[in-house]
């Protein structure tokens, strides 16, 4: 069966690169030919010119196989009791019970998911070392306007989502990168330190190190609540379900060290403080609203409503605008609004709600989360 299967794979190593030939065999036949496929659109750089149907087609088959083969979990299969979402309707402060069929997927301390299995590239990390790439590639040599397309709140924004998202937990060592000699005259820094990424045993056999993240992982708005209950204690008003934010000038707030109150502001700037602000004032505006409506609400309740309403909108414009202003072609605008409504589109899905699977009512709404067996996946 082996000699099969080997004869079978044969022809395909022949038109790809070496590194791909372990996961391709482990593909069915079919996924082998939308492998070739995709591979053959990659090699021409054609997939953006596409015409929007076909290039929606390969980001489909794209997608697939990247959900298929190139998502590993990192540490031991969480064993669950399934819990009744009746009981948790509302955003927890670590992110726990976001997910009824596993209570830990998306909360505050669990292992990075991974794109590929882990091999030891110490020798190879620095090769070529990361400050002549960036000189060398990312570098302007010449002023370019880019129009109307991208602007400095674009930067801002992406910061305020990786805020929300993801943080390595580090370990206490520092590290010291040098700039090379060729192009240490290019670069504002001749050195810099940051701390490593702290590696944690994970109890599998398989995968024995991981890396653990320290936000919430899922899209609940962390970035203005916190990953858990200390800081989120530290931003709430508790008076009206609001957030904290300065009556004089509407930005943050600052504690008695002069550091700004929000949900995270580690390394934090002027473009995510004023995006964090913006968005502490659409939940008050959410809680007014709510207030004005339901009058029996109480705090706590107005809290809860009022985050998951300012998490969707804060998700909603990262899927359907930040994202397609940023790769600005056709095909990407409607793949995009098909993972938020679905092929059925708004009107249809604004009408009679979710209908079908992920492909026809989209991502959002569905009943049971995809998480691919593990918490958190960056691909």
């Amino acid at each position: 069966m082996a000699s099969i299967k080997a004869l079978i794979s044969a022809p395909f190593h022949h038109f790809i690169h070496i590194d791909f030939h372990e996961v391709v065999t482990r593909m069915t036949l079919l996924d082998k030919l939308l492998f070739l496929i995709m591979h053959f659109i990659d090699k021409l750089g054609i997939w953006h010119r596409l015409p929007v149907f076909l290039g929606g087609g390969y980001l489909a088959i794209r997608r697939h196989l990247h959900q298929q083969y190139n998502l590993i979990n990192v540490g031991t299969t969480p064993i669950s009791v399934r819990f009744n979402p009746v009981d948790y309707p509302y955003r927890t402060a670590d992110g726990k019970y976001n997910d009824p069929f596993g209570d830990g997927a998306g909360s505050q301390g669990t292992f990075f998911g991974r794109n590929i299995p882990p091999v030891n590239q110490k020798d190879k990390l620095l090769q070529p070392d990361p400050m002549l790439v960036a000189t060398k590639l990312l570098a302007r040599k010449s002023y370019k306007d880019t129009g109307k397309q991208f602007n400095m709140i674009a930067a801002s924004w992406i910061q305020f989502m990786i805020h929300d998202w993801m943080d390595h937990l580090e370990d206490t060592k520092q590290i010291e990168l040098t700039a090379p000699s060729e192009v240490a005259s290019q670069c504002p820094l001749k050195s810099f330190k940051f701390y490593k990424t702290k590696e944690v045993p994970t109890g599998f056999f398989d995968i024995k190190k991981g890396s653990l993240n320290t936000r919430t992982p899922w899209w609940d708005g962390s970035v203005i609540y916190g990953s858990n209950a200390e800081k989120l204690g530290k931003v709430r008003t508790f008076k009206d379900g609001k957030l904290k934010i300065s009556d004089e000038d509407g930005l943050l707030m600052h504690d008695q060290d002069g550091i700004a109150i929000s949900g995270d502001v580690r390394n934090s700037w002027a473009g995510v403080s004023v995006l964090q602000a913006l968005f502490v004032k659409e939940h008050n505006a959410v809680c007014d609203a709510l207030r004005r409506e339901y009058h029996d609400l109480d705090d706590e309740d107005l809290y809860r409503h009022a985050r998951l309403v300012t998490s969707a909108v804060i998700a909603k414009i990262h899927t359907i605008d930040w994202t397609v202003e940023l790769l600005k072609t056709d095909t990407l605008l409607a793949s995009m609004r098909a993972n938020w409504y679905g092929l059925l589109g708004k009107k249809f899905k604004d009408a009679f709600g979710h209908v079908g699977g992920a492909v026809l009512g989209g991502l959002v709404g569905l009943k049971k989360p995809q998480n691919h067996g593990g918490p958190i996946f960056l691909d």
